[in-house]
């Protein structure tokens, strides 16, 4: 099971209450279009390398480029806010719909940019999905490369 530090978990349980929490959104429903990636614009993990061996707590710090952050529920023009999903098959991630909350798909709504984790000791597989201000994901999607872990 995930644990967040003290730190992190009151920013995490924060950006999870916000607008959009544990709701599904389906833009084809209501006839909204997914909203546009800005043109180049990507996310990834700073100093943190694919097969990296690292020990808790582990502290992640994310990077954007070509789009601005900004928190769940405000709809500024090429802006979104992070989500961390941990061994989760990229493949299976439905882009039309609302992320959903649970430790495996952790929301940084507030526009957090790092936080801090105690994984189980072992290897993860790790990712980062930019959604817009409903939790959904851009079109096309602005995620950044997988990378996998082990905490020892």
């Amino acid at each position: 099971m995930l644990r967040l530090t003290s730190a992190t978990a009151g920013l995490v349980m924060l950006a999870l209450a916000g607008p959009g929490f544990g709701q599904s959104h389906s833009h084809d429903d209501n006839g909204m279009a997914r909203t546009p990636a800005p043109d180049g614009a990507m996310v990834y993990f700073v100093g943190l390398e694919d097969g990296a061996t690292v020990s808790n707590p582990v502290t992640l710090h994310f990077g954007a480029r070509g789009i601005g952050i900004a928190p769940a529920g405000v709809e500024w023009p090429n802006t979104g806010h992070h989500h961390l999903l941990i061994n989760i098959d990229p493949d299976t991630v439905d882009m039309e719909f609302g992320l959903p909350a649970d430790d495996q798909h952790i929301h940084f709504g507030g526009g957090q940019t790092e936080v801090t984790l105690e994984l189980p000791e072992g290897t993860h597989s790790m990712f980062l999905l930019m959604g817009d201000q409903n939790h959904v994901p851009h079109d096309p999607p602005i995620m950044s490369t997988p990378i996998t872990i082990t905490v020892e």
